[in-house]
C-alpha cells in the first residue's frame, strides 16, 4: 500500500512542479518577471508539500531505495510533461520526441526491473 501511496504523491507532485516550471510561458507572458517567480514558487511550495512525503513515506516504508525513487520520479515526469506539453501547452509530439522518451523510459524500467538500483 505504501508504494502505490507513495507513486499517487509523485504524480501530485510533478504535476504541481510541471505547471510551476513551465505554464508561466503560456498564461504570464506579460507579466514581469518578479511576480512569474513568486507565483511559481507559491506552487512549487505546494509540491513541496507532496514531494517531500513521497520521499519519506517511500523510502522509510514503502521498500524502495533511493535509486528506485529517483527512478519513479523520472518515469512520472514523462507521464505528466507530455500530456502537459501536447494538452496545455499545444505543443505538437513529433515522432522524434516520442522515441526519445519511450528510450529514456526503457532505460529507467530496465535499471529498476533487473535490480540494479
Amino acid at each position: 500500500m505504501y508504494k502505490w501511496i507513495t507513486v499517487a504523491l509523485l504524480l501530485c507532485s510533478n504535476t504541481f512542479m510541471t505547471f510551476a516550471w513551465y505554464a508561466h510561458l503560456k498564461e504570464f507572458k506579460s507579466k514581469p518577471i518578479y511576480y512569474v517567480i513568486l507565483i511559481s514558487w507559491s506552487i512549487a511550495f505546494i509540491e513541496y508539500c507532496f514531494s517531500i512525503p513521497a520521499n519519506r513515506i517511500g523510502y522509510l516504508k514503502g521498500g524502495f531505495n533511493l535509486m528506485q525513487l529517483k527512478i519513479i520520479q523520472e518515469v512520472i515526469t514523462l507521464l505528466v510533461f507530455i500530456p502537459f506539453a501536447t494538452l496545455f501547452m499545444e505543443q505538437k509530439m513529433n515522432l522524434n520526441y516520442l522515441w526519445a522518451a519511450i528510450s529514456q523510459e526503457k532505460c529507467n524500467l530496465t535499471l529498476h526491473k533487473k535490480g540494479h538500483c
